[in-house]
């Protein structure tokens, strides 16, 4: 099966070859660590982790690196630190607050289905590898020192621009560029700055002078290229190197343009290589109830509030759901994140626990759940397809169809949901918030069943019937056909 994806930098979707299939080696742009994650955030995260199991299927769950930074070093981080604790010196302040809000990262995308990946460098543990990058910069002329600041020299490259697809006078005009004294020219960028006294600073690259700390974009490029050739490294005789690029590079459509084509730029010039990475791989946008996201709108929603707290019109949202509603739109695509879009994902997250649990419970086989099958070809051919996860939703709503006619295919259900990072370890149940809905739902079934009993004995009054008892429970219907064409019937909740 091959794997195709899109790259943003040449704008095409072509056949993926890994530099090295024994690791195949993906990075990308974690979180800032100053406030809990949001809803956008979540976007990036659950789509990544969907590519790094299907690459895990696709070469062997030991053959895959995924490195995700967490940046621990940055502006907000230091306001947030004196904002919240005003007492403490800054930089014990600033502990507190990163290790808090990483622990809560972790605590909500756990709750959404992913993956721990590889390895997750905090940029603070990195400091060498990125003034050593730095210093590298500053010898092949791509970056000079001024005023205790070093910058990346723009003009140097003569690629820069490429990943963006603009000029250096379009990226001017559409970005908001800091005019200060220190640059030679507006579109150069900060590699390290001096900082502000109480601030976190180690001593500076190439003896510049003032303690001072990186510039963001700096960081995944010594992150990237120190993590995911840890395992090379090791079996390198004095002066062998390795080739200073790697294979997927991923992250939000927000960061094509600075952060990404900043990247690209200071590594290839660093190590004098053609590329970074293989194929850029970005996410689109994702608004609100048809609007930008933002506090100021009222519409900003954290993971955690849509796993916790009273959001878009139910107690809590379970992870599953809001992973299966990010996944029914396409990853390249915006998606318009509304509560349509989340009853929707309830009720067909629901619908495949209630049918494992349908067949699990009376043949009393619990072991049903653990036994591994082969993901549907379909849904992997899907996925294989530059991620196309919304064919591949349709596909497992087909094969829900399948394993409700023929129970012992019950194990590829299972294992194409596990792909796609469905599982059901808890018992939907569980959740008090959730409880109602599941005994409705229990309802539902048998008589979604006897309807379907009397539609195939041509009983058409008691077909509408229990059509109109469903109705009165306030259960839409929809008849339809599978993709063999046999009668099927799907429903949802009346809104």
């Amino acid at each position: 099966m091959e794997l195709k994806l899109y790259d943003t930098l040449t704008k095409e979707k072509r056949a993926f070859v890994p530099l090295d299939a024994s690791n195949v080696r993906m990075y990308v742009c974690g979180p800032t660590v100053y406030d809990f994650a949001h809803i956008g955030n979540a976007r990036p995260v659950i789509v990544f982790d969907v590519l790094f199991r299907l690459l895990r299927h696709l070469y062997g769950e030991k053959h895959v690196t995924y490195v995700r930074n967490i940046t621990d070093v940055d502006d907000k981080i230091n306001d947030r630190a004196a904002r919240d604790f005003p007492g403490l010196p800054l930089n014990e302040a600033i502990r507190k607050v990163t290790e808090q809000t990483e622990k809560q990262f972790h605590a909500d995308v756990d709750e959404l289905g992913c993956l721990r990946p590889s390895a997750e460098p905090r940029a603070t543990e990195h400091i060498g590898e990125m003034r050593a990058i730095i210093e590298k910069l500053i010898a092949n002329k791509n970056a000079y020192v001024e005023q205790d600041h070093v910058l990346f020299s723009v003009a140097t490259d003569q690629k820069y621009g490429s990943l963006a697809r603009r000029t250096l006078d379009e990226m001017l005009a559409g970005a908001r560029v800091d005019v200060a004294p220190y640059k030679r020219a507006p579109m150069d960028f900060v590699l390290w700055k001096p900082s502000k006294p109480g601030e976190p600073s180690w001593p500076s690259p190439a003896g510049i002078g003032a303690p001072g700390r990186p510039g963001w974009h700096i960081e995944c490029s010594a992150m990237a290229d120190k993590l995911l050739w840890e395992d090379v490294k090791a079996t390198l005789s004095s002066g062998q190197n390795y080739p200073h690029q790697f294979d997927i590079h991923g992250g939000g459509i927000d960061l094509v343009f600075p952060h990404h084509e900043n990247e690209m730029a200071q590594s290839c010039c660093a190590f004098h290589q053609s590329r970074m990475a293989n194929v850029w791989m970005h996410n689109g946008f994702l608004q609100v109830e048809g609007e930008k996201m933002s506090k100021s709108l009222g519409n900003f929603v954290t993971i955690n509030e849509l796993l916790t707290m009273d959001t878009f019109g139910k107690k809590t949202w379970a992870g599953n759901v809001v992973r299966v509603a990010m996944l029914k739109t396409h990853y390249r695509q915006p998606i318009d994140w509304t509560i349509k879009r989340l009853w929707e994902a309830e009720d067909q997250v629901v619908q495949w626990e209630l049918l494992v649990d349908r067949i699990i419970e009376p043949l009393n086989n619990p072991s049903l759940m653990l036994k591994v099958g082969e993901p549907d070809r379909e849904v992997m051919e899907a996925l294989a397809d530059d991620l196309n996860t919304h064919r591949a939703l349709d596909r497992v709503h087909h094969l829900a169809n399948e394993v409700r006619r023929e129970p012992e295919r019950l194990p590829f259900l299972i294992s194409t949901l596990r792909l796609l990072g469905i599982e059901f370890s808890r018992p939907y149940g569980s959740n008090p918030a959730n409880a109602r809905r599941r005994d409705l739902m229990e309802k539902v079934g048998p008589l979604i069943m006897a309807r379907e009993s009397a539609r195939a004995r041509k009983d058409f009054a008691e077909s509408d019937r229990i059509r109109d008892q469903l109705a009165a429970m306030g259960i839409a219907i929809k008849d339809g056909k599978d993709a063999d064409g046999k009668p099927v019937t799907t429903w949802e909740v009346a809104r």
